[in-house]
């Protein structure tokens, strides 16, 4: 369960939580396994017999799967799934209803951010999560679990070179705005959010880089008291994506 980096390479993630490994089993991501107490195999017997491939269940009593897993485990689900093959950005753009919204992550490290942002992204329709060379996956077992199982309804594109990246999406008409705390004077409601754009949020602790941000079309702040200088990605991110869909009437 701590070999994360196994997991990547073998192409799997883990669910934990009742309403994850629910939501995985109703997605349609391929499901290896589940592991999981007999009061829990009752309550999911459904959903396991509908799905198309087979999947292996193991069924234990909670304090034993604690056990195997090395962890506490509040309801005693785990899930193994496969990750599916993730689209390019000429799919994410030409497939999805204009303007497109994209979102990008650079150096973001923490596991249950990265999870929080992608459950932002789908409250607020956007349409793909481009994540950065330096970011954390949020595929990882504590991202999965932190964004409730949204993971499942949002296409995830991994950058091997963000910069690059920003630079095709500019070539293609995407307007890339950089969500940047220290701007002069310009805030989150002066930046062009309501034609096909990306936001891109940075790391906890530094922000956005500076290659990164110099390869946005502008930076954009959320105006707020002095006394604080950022706020966390994941409600910098709701903010940034609420007006995103106020300019372009959702709201």
């Amino acid at each position: 369960m701590r070999r994360q980096h196994d997991h990547r390479n073998q192409g799997i993630f883990v669910a934990e939580g009742e309403k994850v490994v629910r939501r995985l089993l109703e997605s349609n991501f391929s499901v290896i396994s589940v592991l999981l107490p007999e009061k829990w195999l009752v309550e999911l017997e459904l959903l396991l017999r509908n799905r198309p491939e087979h999947i292996d269940v193991f069924v234990a009593e909670k304090k034993l799967l604690e056990t195997l897993t090395g962890f506490s485990m509040y309801q005693g689900l785990l899930a193994v799934g496969k990750i599916p093959t993730q689209p390019s950005l000429q799919e994410v753009i030409s497939r999805n209803p204009r303007p497109c919204l994209l979102v990008a992550v650079d150096a973001l490290s923490s596991a249950e951010n990265i999870g929080a942002l992608v459950r932002n992204c789908v409250a607020f329709g956007v349409h793909a999560l481009i994540v950065g060379e330096t970011s954390s996956s949020p595929f990882l077992r504590r991202a999965v679990r932190s964004s409730m199982g949204t993971i499942f309804q949002l296409p995830i594109v991994e950058s091997q070179n963000l910069v690059g990246t920003l630079h095709e999406l500019r070539s293609r008409g995407v307007h890339c705005v950089a969500a940047h705390p220290h701007v002069n004077g310009r805030t989150v409601t002066q930046a062009k959010l309501d034609s096909d754009c990306c936001i891109v949020f940075g790391s906890e602790g530094y922000g956005i880089s500076q290659p990164v941000l110099a390869g946005c079309n502008e930076a954009a702040a959320i105006r707020m008291s002095p006394s604080v200088d950022s706020l966390n990605v994941s409600n910098a991110a709701a903010v940034f994506l609420y007006e995103t869909n106020r300019q372009r009437g959702k709201m």
